[in-house]
């Protein structure tokens, strides 16, 4: 009995000693949690600071919101109506048809740029494109090419419209990519 006694003290002590290391190591997860909550919503707030110092500030009055509101409207409104009336105005003589810029460059891709584009824009992309072309018709299935050209196309179509705009407004053939207003200067030696 008293070896019994012993022995289910020394299994008590044993229960009691895993029971503490246990709750030890839970404690310990849970500091290690909340350790990370706290680094989570530190880098929230941040980032939040670091938004709201990039977003404009708004105002308490709904009257300038709506202000606001109407005025960019307007802006926009304005803006389509200088489109529409670029568009719908009657072409001059040796003004180039934004139809037909546009279309040709769906059609053909940046081979219709040609028709309108900067030639140093619209020369490389079409000997880009031709090789692509080549290559693709080779290598690669219709149906995995096909969703390409889906974005390709009509993203060129614009692009050949806009060259045809530029044109109308100049004159002569503007370029849409790259530096603009830069021109290259020479340092002397």
């Amino acid at each position: 009995m008293e070896r019994l006694a012993a022995l289910e003290l020394e299994v008590k002590a044993d229960a009691d000693s895993q029971r503490a290391r246990k709750e030890a190591a839970q404690a310990k997860v849970r500091e290690q949690r909340a350790a990370q909550e706290a680094e989570r919503a530190e880098l929230r707030a941040r980032q939040t600071a670091s938004v709201s110092k990039k977003q404009r500030p708004t105002s308490n009055h709904d009257d300038a919101d709506h202000g606001s509101d109407l005025g960019g409207a307007l802006e926009l409104a304005t803006k389509a109506s200088r489109v529409r009336n670029e568009l719908t105005k009657t072409p001059k003589q040796g003004d180039k048809s934004w139809v037909k810029s546009g279309v040709a460059s769906m059609l053909l891709g940046p081979v219709g740029w040609l028709y309108a584009g900067s030639l140093r824009e619209a020369v490389p992309a079409t000997a880009a494109w031709l090789a692509f072309a080549a290559l693709a018709s080779k290598m690669i299935p219709m149906f995995l090419l096909f969703p390409v050209l889906l974005v390709a196309l009509p993203l060129s179509g614009i692009a050949g419209l806009l060259y045809a705009v530029q044109y109308n407004r100049t004159g002569t053939r503007q370029r849409l990519f790259g530096d603009k207003g830069k021109k290259k200067q020479l340092k002397s030696g």
